[in-house]
């Protein structure tokens, strides 16, 4: 049996008295491209810190690839890289200097390091802009260094969250269709948290995010089948107003 990329079981949390998830579950195969949908407020970004440690969990259980989360942190969290809602580079660094020092927390130096900066930063076409300080750079352009510093370290699980937001249409599309073909051609596992309801297309895979519950998931056809809705707008304004 394939191991899961990504297994959450049982996951709660709360600040204070309010419950921002509530017994949350879920797991993602290799290959897998899930979209977390859920509105602002939804308990999308509390996740994604839960699975990341900013956060220490304290109900239920996260594994990457077998690992858990509490008992084995440093083995599940070099399986992950992640792009997080706020932007995090040194704005004053250039973009090799961001993705070289990133490659250096995770014990890569040398010519391995600048082989696999070479290599995203093509992907991603931004290999000209190697010297560029990110300051200089345009608001898409940033989100495509954030995305190939995320993949330096050849990460199995790659973690979005809300990453197209403020980003104009063109931008969008490349992120969107840069993550589905890695998801393809390398078996990258991804979860893309997102309130957008158009990233998640018919091949996709869906986790229905509403006031921190899980209201169904599952491949968008099926998901939507089972709402007897006929897209996934619908399907979204049908489950989450029946949870109103």
């Amino acid at each position: 049996m394939t191991v899961a990329a990504l297994e959450v079981s049982g996951l709660s949390h709360s600040f204070g008295s309010r419950q921002a998830l509530r017994e949350v579950g879920f797991q993602i195969a290799p290959g897998d491209f899930t979209v977390l949908l859920g509105l602002n407020g939804a308990g999308k970004t509390t996740l994604f810190a839960l699975v990341t440690r900013l956060y220490h969990s304290r109900q239920g259980r996260i594994a990457v690839f077998g690992h858990d989360i509490r008992r084995q942190p440093s083995a599940a969290l070099a399986a992950m890289g992640v792009v997080f809602q706020q932007p995090t580079l040194d704005l004053d660094l250039t973009v090799d200097q961001n993705l070289a020092y990133h490659a250096s927390l995770h014990g890569m130096a040398g010519r391995r390091a600048r082989l696999r900066i070479e290599e995203e930063l093509e992907r991603v076409g931004l290999a000209d802009r190697r010297g560029t300080r990110v300051r200089q750079l345009s608001g898409g352009q940033r989100r495509r260094v954030e995305l190939a510093r995320a993949l330096v370290h050849d990460p199995a699980l790659l973690l979005l969250d809300e990453p197209t937001v403020g980003l104009d249409i063109e931008s969008r599309r490349f992120l969107i269709d840069h993550v589905r073909h890695l998801c393809r051609a390398r078996g990258l596992a991804v979860l893309w948290a997102t309130h957008l309801i158009d990233e998640a297309d018919d091949t996709a895979k869906v986790i229905v995010l509403h006031q921190g519950q899980v209201l169904d998931q599952g491949p968008v056809p099926q998901v939507a089948a089972r709402a007897g809705a006929a897209t996934l707008r619908a399907t979204f304004d049908q489950l989450t107003g029946a949870a109103r």
